[in-house]
């Protein structure tokens, strides 16, 4: 494997999206390396370089924790809780590889890729769950296993020492591992040698794009690729790799290296054949005099002198408040929240991409950062393979079967070498401290399907049921109701009291009501949690609908002082135009050729939409006539 120059990847992390796309084509084949179990010096780059992560094996676990969680994910996926997502990523809508389900806390929810996730509640037996009859015995039995395994992740992570990194593995298993130099060339080995030739075919884009032989969909590097999109190729997925994670926008740099071996037990070995050992060069010793086709790597930056360009890539938008609160610091015992169940069986895709830069294999899920989370806490993965849809145990005749792995990058470094591990199914892994943040991670796919449960600390500062509704609260008390007449009036006309009611009003439509619509029928039809709470909140925000109505009274009012009605106006006129540029863009998605492949109960529902003579509506859906009224207003001022 040519060894690739420091010098030519620096360049790479300045590039932007469409550079980066001539830059890789220029570079060929050449690919960096990484490391496996198998592989000499793996520990020591594990310990040095990888700190935060930890793999738990399977028979470190109880015997009957796996067997009520391995049931828990069949019985979810029988009951066809597990749904692949209609996410946005850079304004267009893609299908998610993965078919997924969040549980956590009640009234709980997961934000990623400008979708919000709605929490089915796991039916713990200390948590007061309101209406225990949500989901029938089984779903409800299902829900609690997996609570069970996020009691017992709480409580294991925060006992791990430092230092810890193979729970119940003897790491002199590993090291005997990394002296196999003669043996035959490994599976993996050979994966890469066919990554590095490419398969121009799945390469090309549907435009017809055949620039470039990398993936350009799995390069959606963290930002947009939080568990991994699927379906088309998406323009200007490539790279783009952010310094900073933000949900579901996460992003990073070209890494240096990873591999895949199973950690030498007696375990792994057998039921991930061929993952013998192989040299790889280390990158601070290897000659940087020649970059690819043999350029010299000063005539190499010539050539690319205009690819130098910072890559300045948006960050996502958090939880899509009009008032972010501060990030919040992960600190105390670890109670993780949330859960988000992932399954993907490979059979069942049409096509799965090569890892573009070291050559590790297929991608299940694309490089990424782990989004939407409190800083510094950790992540931890319950992995299960099953041999096909039926969910059958991977116990047994498994020695023909590739291994799922996963593979960690340090973002940001072109010098260290990545590190990737084979999972065995009932292996669990954990990322501690800040290795989410400053590692990215992908998950390269096996023979198998397979589920994961990833228990995570959400942040949920904007993200709960009970922020919505205080939010709500906080709007609706400027709202005064005669008790005779049922007559509505404004008891405060501040301009930024009526913004601060405007933004929530916002909110609660685009970020709560358009959000869990948009999703279909998929929550009512096996759990009715959120049916009652996203009831009332449709009718807090039809109150605030009149709120509305009521402010535009005011601003159109002939006899009003001219200063105070024009910032009024003014306050007016950019939440109209807002609210009426995003009901569009939910129209659009609900209505997008995508959405209209979704079997009716999963079809997005537009939802709230009204006819032009709906009585009970105050105001009507398409606001262009109101603020084209506002617009005239502002001119004559």
């Amino acid at each position: 494997m040519q060894q690739v120059p420091a010098a030519a990847y620096q360049i790479i992390l300045l590039c932007s999206v469409p550079q980066r796309r001539r830059l890789l084509q220029e570079l060929g084949d050449q690919k960096i390396p990484f490391l496996g179990p198998s592989d000499r010096g793996f520990q020591q780059l594990w310990d040095s370089s990888y700190t935060g992560l930890v793999l738990r094996r399977s028979c470190s676990l109880p015997a009957e924790l796996h067997g009520r969680v391995q049931a828990a994910l069949l019985t979810l996926r029988s009951k066809g809780c597990l749904l692949r997502d209609l996410v946005r990523v850079r304004d267009r809508d893609v299908f998610t590889a993965v078919s997924r389900a969040l549980l956590g806390e009640p009234g709980h929810t997961y934000r990623y890729l400008d979708t919000r996730l709605f929490a089915i509640p796991w039916h713990s037996e200390d948590s007061d769950v309101k209406g225990q009859n949500c989901c029938d015995p089984d779903l409800r039995a299902a829900c609690k296993a997996l609570w069970e395994l996020n009691t017992f992740f709480c409580s294991d992570v925060s006992q791990l020492k430092e230092g810890d990194r193979l729970t119940q593995c003897v790491k002199g298993e590993v090291e005997a591992k990394q002296g196999k130099e003669g043996d035959t060339e490994s599976k993996h080995s050979e994966d890469s040698k066919n990554s590095e030739g490419g398969d121009s075919e799945s390469r090309q884009s549907e435009e017809g794009d055949t620039e470039s032989k990398h993936s350009e969909e799995w390069d959606i590097e963290s930002k947009h690729s939080d568990e991994g999109c699927s379906g088309s190729k998406q323009e200007g997925e490539w790279e783009t790799e952010s310094k900073h994670s933000s949900e579901e926008g996460e992003s990073s740099q070209v890494k240096p290296s990873e591999t895949s071996v199973a950690p030498g037990s007696e375990q792994s070995e057998g039921k991930c054949p061929g993952w013998g050992s192989k040299t790889v060069s280390d990158p601070q010793t290897e000659p940087v005099g020649l970059g690819p086709q043999g350029k010299p790597v000063v005539q190499l930056k010539h050539s690319l002198s205009d690819y130098h360009i910072e890559d300045k890539e948006e960050q996502a938008s958090g939880q899509g408040c009009s008032q972010p609160s501060p990030p919040q610091v992960c600190t105390g015992p670890v109670k993780f929240n949330v859960t988000l169940l992932n399954y993907m069986d490979p059979a069942a895709m049409s096509q799965l991409k090569e890892e573009p830069y070291y050559g590790m294999g297929k991608m299940a899920v694309g490089w990424h950062h782990d989004e939407n989370l409190i800083t510094h806490s950790p992540v931890a993965v319950y992995s299960y393979s099953c041999h096909d849809d039926k969910g059958e145990s991977s116990e047994g005749g498994s020695s023909e079967k590739a291994c799922w792995r996963i593979g960690l990058k340090v973002a940001w470094d072109i010098h260290t070498p990545g590190l990737m591990l084979p999972l065995e199914s009932g292996d669990c892994y954990y990322m501690r401290d800040d290795l989410n943040s400053t590692h990215q991670h992908c998950v390269l796919a096996g023979d198998t399907a397979r589920f994961s449960s990833t228990h995570r600390v959400a942040e949920c500062s904007s993200g709960t049921l009970t922020y919505i509704q205080s939010r709500c609260q906080e709007a609706l008390s400027n709202l005064h109701t005669d008790p005779e007449t049922g007559a509505h009036n404004l008891l405060a006309l501040l301009p930024t009291t009526l913004q601060h009611c405007e933004e929530i009003h916002n909110e609660v439509e685009f970020e709560w009501l358009r959000q869990y619509w948009f999703q279909g029928q998929r929550y009512t039809r096996f759990c009715s949690w959120w049916t009652r709470p996203m009831e009332q909140l449709e009718k807090d925000w039809r109150l605030m609908e009149t709120m509305t109505m009521l402010f535009l009274a005011t601003v159109e009012e002939e006899g009003r002082a001219g200063e105070g009605r024009r910032e009024m106006a003014e306050t007016l006129l950019s939440a109209l135009t807002d609210r009426h540029q995003q009901r569009q863009t939910w129209r659009d998605r609900c209505h997008s050729s995508l959405a209209q492949t979704l079997p009716p109960e999963e079809a997005p529902v537009d939802r709230p939409f009204w006819g032009v003579d709906d009585p009970s509506m105050p105001l009507p859906f398409d606001l262009a006539d109101i603020i084209n009224r506002v617009e005239s207003l502002l001119w004559r001022m």
